[in-house]
Formats: C-alpha cells, structure tokens, sequence
C-alpha cells in the first residue's frame, strides 16, 4: 500500500513538472510563476488543472501580454469553482465546459436547469453545446432554453450536436443568431421554445422558416 502511494505521488509529480516546463518555455518568468500559482491553488481545491494550463498556452500562442493570461487563467479557475458548485461531483469535461458557459455569460440558474434536464446523465455535450450557441451569438436565456428542451425531448447528444451544427450553419448563411436557435427548434417541433428563443428582425414576430 505505501509503494502504491509513492508510486502515484510520483505520478502526480511527473505531470505537474511537465507541466510547468511547458508553461516556463513559453511564458516569461514573472508570468510563468502566476499562472502557476493559480494552478497548484486549484490542484489544491481539487479542480482540473489540464483546462488552466491549456488557457495559459493558448494565451502565448496567441502572443497576449502576461497580465491578461494571468487574467484569463485566473478568471477561469474561478469559474471551475463556480461550475463544481453547481454541478457537485462532475468530470474534468463537464466542468470544463460549465466554466466556458459561465465565462461567456450563462448564469449559474441555467447550469441548474441543465443538470435538471439531464439528471443523473453526463454533462458535458448539452453544457458544451450551450457554450457554443452562446458564442455564436445566441442569446444566453435563448441558448439555455433551447438545450434544455432538446435535453428533455431526445436525450440524445446526438441531437444536440446536429442542432449546433444546424444553428452555425444558418449563422454562416447570414441568419440573425437568436433566429437561427429559434427556427431550428421550430423544425425539431418544439414550437413554443422556438417563439421565446428570439425574434424576426424584420417583422417583430416569430422568425420566419429558411432554408437550410
């Protein structure tokens, strides 16, 4: 039992030194040792740490000055916290993508609704989704509704991930984000969600139908 201990203490050691040594090769030094701060605090509290160290070198690669890496890292790891919250105990993916929604402006209610639609089932796809719609442009509450539906009448991450695939398509084509949500769920026949999730630009009213 104490060899297993130490072998995975070992383990644990080797991936957060590798870790480091990414983020020291691509941060300076000053940078380097924030972010990792706010790393080991987070290892600490128990929450993913791949998803900090993933922002932190998108940041360099992105060539951001250290202060809004910092920033971001920070931001993120606050949200894991928020996400862990609301979710309990949840996969590294789940939380993950829960800490994206927040970021982008989901509130922590729509989390709830989320878990609520998909309870006792894994997250990560509708929270993933959600996360999406939302940076495309769809409205929060919008996006929100619109997975909690789809969530409650299919079930199916399949379901989901053509709706997403659907919504970015009509976006690309020049359909307004809040209609692109609402027609597609008025085709999946969820009617009364498609005419609270966004309006017709022109006319006021519901969106219209356009063609795929």
């Amino acid at each position: 039992m104490q060899w297993a201990v130490g072998a995975a203490f070992i383990v644990v050691a080797s991936v957060a030194g590798a870790q480091d040594a990414r983020l020291r090769d691509r941060l300076d030094s000053s940078t380097a040792a924030r972010v990792g701060a706010i790393i080991d605090s987070a290892r600490f509290a128990g929450l993913p740490t791949r998803p900090l160290t993933s922002k932190a070198l998108e940041g360099a690669s992105k060539g951001a000055p250290g202060p809004r890496i910092v920033a971001a890292v920070s931001r993120l790891a606050g949200e894991l916290r928020s996400a862990r919250e609301v979710l309990g105990p949840a996969s590294e993916s789940e939380l993950d993508a829960a800490a994206s929604a927040l970021i982008l402006g989901v509130r922590r209610a729509d989390l709830v609704a989320v878990r609520s639609a998909r309870s006792g089932e894994r997250l990560t796809v509708p929270l993933a989704v959600l996360a999406d719609l939302v940076a495309y442009g769809v409205p929060p509450e919008a996006a929100t509704q619109a997975v909690v539906r789809l969530a409650e009448g299919n079930g199916e991450d399949e379901a989901l991930l053509d709706f997403r695939r659907d919504v970015e398509r009509d976006i690309a084509l020049g359909a307004p984000p809040a209609a692109a949500a609402a027609v597609r769920l008025n085709s999946a026949g969820l009617a009364e969600t498609a005419a609270r999730a966004g309006t017709d630009v022109q006319t006021g009213g519901p969106p219209r139908p356009r063609k795929p």
